[in-house]
């Protein structure tokens, strides 16, 4: 089958196109820089999601799509609206006028038009978009996603464990998050092409284990600094701690992020796991790699 992969030269994108390029797929990688981009992906075309510029020509020839592109955080023009809901509104247009008739969407766990945070309420417009679009679509929402590479396990979690004198706790610390593992996201898109039973279905891609905010906190301080003691940060500090971030050209965390936060990210893993024989995987499995720890 020859898939075309938006978003391939990305974290996700390279988990994702390796796994199909395993499995026997040709595999195109989409870049807005054009060919060199990808260190996966040998066969890669220049196109532009939020313009639909080189999307219909990039999709000559391909069988599915695989459309990955996402943003955590805006920054300039990439607003989660350009991205996410124009971005999925030219692929699914270039999609349909090369004949590709089949679709894997990339969405997110909380998803909905109708959401507080921005982020899950483009994604649930993109979703809306890709269910109207007359195409053998699946749509998959993961969790937090963690993996070598990821911002969040690696970057975020691990910074606020080894940078500051405490490890600070965002309000009670009970958030609920159930992180999946960014191979099993890869295994996940690649089954949906070859499963029938997969088209028209939205997905959770949650993983085997849920945890806490806390508990995934203690558990990369125990394996990075373990006598560092947790302090609470009450939930109005942090509020006024987004206020003033919002000067910063890169804010360590948004308004939008902080709502996701105190929302959790959970969400059943049973659905995707029978329907596409999923063997999850743990966070305890990965988390040295993810650390980058010896």
């Amino acid at each position: 089958m020859r898939i075309l992969v938006t978003g391939a030269t990305g974290y996700v994108g390279g988990y994702v196109s390796a796994r199909l390029l395993e499995e026997g797929h040709e595999v195109v990688a989409l870049s807005r820089s054009g060919p060199g981009e990808s260190p996966v992906v040998p066969q890669q075309a220049y196109g532009d999601v939020t313009t639909g510029e080189g999307l219909a020509e990039a999709m000559r020839g391909a069988d599915a799509v695989i459309h990955l592109v996402g943003i955590i955080k805006e920054r300039g023009e990439n607003t989660f609206e350009r991205v996410h809901v124009e971005g999925t509104r030219n692929v699914l247009q270039a999609a349909r006028s090369q004949g590709v008739q089949r679709l894997v969407h990339m969405s997110a766990v909380g998803a909905d038009p109708g959401a507080e945070s921005r982020y899950q309420a483009s994604k649930g417009e993109a979703e809306g978009l890709v269910r109207d679009s007359g195409l053998a679509y699946t749509i998959m929402r993961p969790s937090l996603i963690f993996g070598v590479g990821d911002a969040f396990f690696g970057g975020t979690l691990k910074q606020l464990v080894t940078l500051p004198p405490v490890v600070p706790v965002v309000g009670t610390g009970e958030y609920l998050f159930r992180p999946v593992y960014a191979g099993d996201v890869a295994t996940a898109f690649a089954r949906a092409l070859s499963t029938e039973a997969a088209v028209g279905r939205t997905l959770e891609l949650t993983g085997p284990t849920e945890y806490t905010l806390r508990q995934l906190l203690v558990l990369i301080r125990d394996r990075l600094r373990p006598r560092k003691p947790l302090v609470n940060i009450p939930l109005w500090l942090m509020r006024v701690g987004i206020q003033a971030f919002r000067v910063l050209p890169d804010p360590p965390i948004t308004h939008d992020q902080f709502l996701m936060l105190l929302a959790g990210n959970t969400g059943d893993p049973a659905p995707a796991q029978r329907l596409l024989g999923l063997e999850l995987e743990t966070l305890h499995d990965h988390l040295d790699e993810v650390l980058g720890a010896a």
